[in-house]
């Protein structure tokens, strides 16, 4: 009895641990650093690609739901995600190391997991995978290789292959930035020291001055045949502007909340950075995905008050992202209709987050062991936010199968009342799903 999983991100890792502490051994196959994939830089298991954050904790938020029901699962990568949290107001961001340390030392403790380096280019049939009561899981991201992409292709039937483009934001040194030019706050709060996110306001001809070199910049440019399809939560900054001036200013520059304490008014416009580590030496462009050239980006970014000298630790950059069209491919316990012994995971899914993702490699992981131990579990209810997650890859929408975060619109409606607004029916969703969550648990 044994399994592997292919990938060593957040899903595959999570999937590795689930396994694991229900008494499997299991084969982690990941291909960095002999194999790098266009956007990792690392060998390192659980490599966070963009943001470093895992989103909010509010437990009246979608997010925050989720990975309420992933701890009540012991999710290792929530759970990681605490041990290495960074000041992010009510969002869990981490520290990129110390959370990718903590996945591998919690995977190296079980004393069940063997890391493998290489590529896997090739998964079992069912008949060879029957005989060694083995299960694989496919945990490979939206960097999946073309050799590997190509046996999920025919696992999901030959189905035709999709895919978007996701934007990584820039990173920059803390010590290049011109603190004097901007202020800590969180949205809705004073602006004083102590906020978490150091905000840089922008008047209205410096706004005016950054549109028109974003928009007037070089891109890096595509292939011909790929047909770039953003995810809408996902933009590139050149795309929104390209949607009208002010998209931006009502996007991740919108300065609505934010106090500058030198003018006591709302700036024109403000691009907020976000701590990328516990020492915040670096810090990220909140929403500032981007897919211009390097040195575009130095240049352009400069204009900004405060990043004039910026130092660029890392650069946006954009890469590809598959998926499949999962409810076509896969059973409800994420294993494909064509070989039930093995298993989807991850944002290969159609899930799109780093939480999402990890929440899919959860519950494949669970599935996995409940077949390797002839057991039978069902899926958490689908009014819980996992149980919404699982249900939208397996059943799908209505309409057109697109990637996913978990939202409120995933779980069932509540009627509206007289008197009680959008707040107070997301909190009954909350509540519901959560009370719903624990009876499935218990």
């Amino acid at each position: 009895m044994k399994a592997h999983v292919i990938g060593g991100g957040l899903a595959g890792c999570e999937a590795a641990w689930q396994l694991a502490k229900r008494g499997i051994p299991v084969c982690l196959h990941e291909m960095r650093p002999i194999k790098m994939t266009p956007a990792h830089q690392t060998g390192n298991l659980a490599e966070l690609v963009c943001s470093n954050s895992l989103k909010s904790l509010a437990q009246d938020s979608a997010p925050g739901q989720l990975k309420r029901e992933m701890l009540a699962l012991d999710s290792l990568i929530i759970r990681s995600g605490h041990e290495a949290r960074v000041p992010a107001g009510q969002a869990l961001a981490v520290d990129r190391e110390r959370f990718s340390n903590a996945i591998s030392q919690a995977l190296l403790e079980t004393n069940r997991v063997e890391r493998l380096h290489g590529e896997v280019c090739n998964i079992p049939s069912f008949a060879e995978l029957e005989a060694q009561n083995q299960i694989w899981i496919v945990a490979t991201g939206p960097l999946t290789s073309d050799t590997l992409a190509s046996q999920v292709k025919a696992l999901a039937g030959g189905a035709e292959r999709l895919h978007f483009y996701d934007a990584i934001a820039p990173v920059i040194d803390a010590e290049s930035i011109n603190m004097d030019s901007g202020f800590f706050a969180d949205r809705w709060q004073k602006g004083e020291d102590g906020g978490d996110y150091l905000n840089l306001p922008l008047n209205e001809d410096e706004y005016n001055r950054f549109i028109d070199a974003v928009a007037s910049a070089e891109k890096m440019p595509l292939h011909d045949f790929e047909d770039v399809k953003y995810f809408e939560s996902c933009l590139p900054i050149e795309v929104m502007v390209e949607r009208g001036r002010d998209t931006l200013r009502f996007g991740p520059m919108k300065p609505v909340g934010l106090t500058d304490p030198r003018t006591g008014r709302w700036p024109f416009a403000n691009l907020q950075l976000r701590k990328e580590n516990v020492d915040a030496t670096m810090f990220s462009l909140v929403g500032f995905q981007t897919k211009m050239k390097w040195p575009e980006q130095r240049r352009v970014f400069g204009l900004i008050p405060g990043l004039e000298s910026a130092e660029f630790l890392r650069f946006g950059s954009v890469h590809r992202n598959t998926y499949i069209k999962s409810p076509d491919a896969l059973n409800e316990d994420l294993s494909f209709k064509s070989n039930p012994r093995v298993f989807l995971a991850g944002q290969i899914t159609g899930v799109e987050g780093y939480t999402e993702s990890a929440a899919i490699g959860l519950i494949a992981g669970r599935h996995a062991a409940n077949k390797l131990q002839n057991k039978k579990r069902p899926n958490p209810p689908a009014d819980s936010m996992m149980g919404a997650l699982v249900n939208y890859i397996t059943v799908g929408p209505l309409g057109d199968y697109a990637p996913m975060n978990a939202n409120f619109g995933l779980l069932p409606a509540i009627p509206k009342v007289r008197g009680q607004g959008k707040k107070d029916r997301q909190a009954e969703k909350v509540s519901k799903a959560w009370a719903s969550f624990q009876t499935w648990l218990n």
